[in-house]
């Protein structure tokens, strides 16, 4: 199979990248390039998507890229240089160079490595043949592995056997799904499905940040819901994601996404999927690390009501008040979609105005404080707390129209 090129993609002529590729001998006649692009860029490249990180293959050993950068006045920082990875930074972007290696053992997480000067080796250590694409400056793309044909049929096939690419990393059998997810079609590669239900075991060695960083990346993708099916059928999902019950809200999820004009949420997908129970929310923000923001997001949208398509504007806007924006949006979209699947259009148009309302939504501010009631001669103690709640209960349900003043003159004390 003939391969593309690459020559006058935009990625291509950025400065910072190609001072240091020059840096580094990323231009050779007739293909021997001494340093190429490699991975996720070209893939993104060739399949017209946006390129943000941006990783290197060398010949040169750590020590020269060192030099070599030195030398064209580039910063550089030995990031994995145990590995053979320096991040060199042009313009204050960093680009990391790993220079071309082999595994010599792993432990199913880290590798020791020998150097080559051989690009096809190299290539064959990489996790899927996808992965195993290259690039020079000029646009040139190299295919040590025959991946290119992989990358044309839409499939993620591992590189060489599958058993032994996931004995390396068992986080493979996640990325596995991931790439399904993202840049798959059809059936996942049998061989790869099978080596990856045999050894499901080992994600249980893998640690909380490396499975949920997966995982999220995972539920990020466009539609993950074919790649969650494999998941649940081979028994990945169930030890991967143990609180998950059920994935048939994913698809409809998607689509009302696509409807309304939003963005893919991993973290509202993950609503779908786990049961709005706080110690369930509990063990897995613990298990997996969540970050506190992340698991506040789903503690707040376990405690906020479920939508409700009968509810009038004067209560949403109460409920956002009460609740925050956050939750009772989330709760609209997981609403929605089960509205719209179900075929109850009334409902669904419903919510649907609803969720344009609270995405508008602007939270008022009270305009009372303890300070002004006992300003007007209100005492402290448990009594002002109790007054300034009952004040704010007026306040919403006047539609947060009562002045400062109003409500000063409804909490005057009563003259003997």
């Amino acid at each position: 199979m003939s391969l593309p090129s690459l020559a006058g993609h935009p990625f291509l002529a950025d400065p910072a990248l190609q001072s240091v590729l020059a840096a580094l001998g990323g231009a050779g006649p007739s293909g021997g390039a001494e340093t190429r692009i490699v991975g996720g860029a070209v893939r993104n490249a060739l399949l017209g998507d946006p390129v943000s990180d941006i990783d290197l293959a060398t010949v040169h050993r750590p020590e020269a890229v060192m030099a070599a950068a030195g030398t064209a006045g580039l910063k550089a920082v030995p990031t994995g240089i145990e590995h053979g990875t320096v991040t060199l930074v042009a313009d204050g972007r960093p680009f990391e160079v790993t220079t071309l290696r082999a595994d010599v053992e792993t432990d199913g997480r880290h590798a020791v490595v020998r150097y080559t000067q051989d690009w096809a080796e190299d290539a064959g250590r990489r996790d899927f043949t996808i992965n195993a694409l290259y690039c020079d400056a000029a646009g040139h793309v190299f295919d040590p592995l025959g991946g290119y044909a992989d990358f044309a049929e839409r499939r993620i096939r591992f590189v060489g056997d599958a058993e032994e690419r996931i004995r390396e990393d068992y986080l493979r059998i996640l990325r596995f799904f991931r790439f399904f997810a993202w840049y798959g079609a059809g059936r996942p590669d049998a061989e790869g499905l099978k080596a990856s239900a045999r050894l499901k075991a080992g994600i249980a060695t893998l640690s909380a940040e490396r499975l949920w960083s997966e995982l999220k990346r995972l539920l990020a993708a466009p539609d993950p819901s074919r790649a969650l099916l494999w998941m649940r059928t081979t028994g990945i999902l169930a030890k991967a994601l143990p609180e998950c019950w059920g994935i048939d809200a994913i698809h409809r999820l998607v689509e009302t996404e696509k409807a309304e004009g939003l963005p893919p949420d991993p973290l509202l997908r993950l609503m779908a999927i786990i049961p709005p129970h706080h110690a369930r929310i509990d063990q897995l923000a613990t298990r997996l690390r969540l970050s506190r923001k992340e698991a506040e997001r789903l503690e707040v949208w376990a405690k906020a009501p479920e939508a409700d398509p009968a509810m009038g504007e004067d209560e949403l806007a109460r409920r956002l008040y009460r609740h925050g924006a956050g939750p009772v949006r989330d709760r609209l979209v997981l609403a929605l979609a089960r509205e719209r699947e179900a075929g109850n259009e009334q409902a669904a148009a419903t919510l649907s105005g609803q969720l344009s309302f609270a995405r508008s939504f602007e939270r008022p501010a009270f305009p009372l404080t303890g300070s002004d009631l006992i300003a007007a001669g209100h005492s402290q103690g448990p009594a002002l707390g109790k007054l300034l709640a009952e004040l704010e209960a007026r306040w919403l349900e006047s539609g947060f129209t009562l002045r400062r003043e109003e409500l000063l003159e409804l909490a005057a004390p009563a003259k003997g």
